[in-house]
């Protein structure tokens, strides 16, 4: 007789996510925290690694891009199925969503399968992305912050020169990407989460008005600038971009971040978007409308029970 499965439906289920006592929400932090490096348990060799994603989800679409931009072709990578029920992400063996694909490794049915394989005992959500060391048949890195650093740096020696010249946290700006990356991710990147996850209007109305207070700052910092940070694209664009391409078509209405739009209430943000999508295949390639807006729509039933997802915005981006 086999042992009784345990249950792991509240690291699974959305609907049974625990807030904090006031209403609002507070994101747990990630668990799985090793870095790819020379001489070190997971080093740097091609082949080795896949990267399990999301197109809804903003944190993994930070990997693909960043993945993109440095060329990393030789990183696989699986796509879930943007229907996140009961069970968390599925693949495309037990959901045939357009995009999404089966697992290639273990032929896993959803992402906790992959998370208890690497430790049965593991008692956090089962997020996205998560980078998998084939070899070792486990999870390196499940937190974005930190996978994009390794993209960035870790595989220079096995990319062409133009690839592993590219820099997107370079040493003199450091600081002040930081200190972006900082408030954006509290008041804008997780802020629309605690504006939409808030089941008080105390609670949101607090997330709503930072959420908005950060857009104008940064509005200001784009007054006649391509980037956030110096004259260059860094991970602080790729970090912010991905909430922002979300903003008009999910957050505004799911999320009820509607004291403006981008596009109407943001010309500077607004170009800045556009730019980036438009003239950089790495931005464009990676944004999947149909994922994102399916999932955010259907997947958080305590906010859309019907799971109707909307037709508009029209179009989901404007042209430069």
């Amino acid at each position: 007789m086999s042992a009784p499965t345990r249950d792991v439906t509240g690291q699974t289920d959305i609907s049974k996510m625990q807030l904090e006592p006031d209403g609002s929400f507070k994101r747990a932090p990630s668990a799985f925290r090793n870095q790819v490096e020379k001489g070190g348990k997971f080093p740097p060799e091609k082949d080795r690694y896949h990267l399990y994603v999301s197109y809804a989800c903003p944190w993994a679409t930070r990997t693909l891009i960043t993945r993109k931009l440095k060329g990393l072709d030789f990183i696989s990578v699986t796509v879930v199925s943007p229907h996140m029920g009961s069970d968390g992400w599925p693949f495309a063996s037990v959901d045939a969503f357009p995009g999404a694909d089966a697992d290639p490794l273990y032929n896993a049915q959803h992402v906790k399968d992959l998370y208890l394989r690497a430790d049965p005992s593991y008692g956090g959500r089962f997020t996205v992305p998560v980078l998998w060391d084939k070899k070792q048949h486990t999870i390196v890195n499940n937190e974005s912050s930190e996978i994009i650093r390794i993209f960035n740096t870790a595989f220079n020696d096995q990319i062409p020169a133009d690839k592993s010249a590219l820099d997107f946290y370079p040493e003199p700006l450091r600081k002040e990407i930081d200190e972006v990356n900082d408030w954006v991710y509290d008041t804008i990147n997780n802020g629309v989460y605690k504006s939409g996850f808030a089941t008080t209007p105390a609670a949101y109305e607090a997330a709503v008005v930072r959420v908005f207070k950060s857009l104008d700052r940064v509005e200001k910092i784009l007054n006649g600038k391509e980037y956030l940070v110096g004259n260059q694209l860094t991970e602080a664009d790729i970090r912010l971009f991905v909430t922002i391409i979300r903003f008009d078509p999910v957050y505004v209405g799911h999320f009820k971040c509607n004291i403006r739009t981008i596009r109407h209430g943001y010309p500077n943000i607004h170009a800045w978007l556009r730019r980036l999508y438009w003239k950089n295949s790495a931005f464009e390639s990676t944004t999947n409308f149909d994922h994102i807006k399916t999932h955010y729509y259907w997947s958080h039933t305590t906010i859309n029970p019907h799971r109707i997802v909307p037709i508009g915005p029209v179009p989901h981006i404007e042209s430069l």
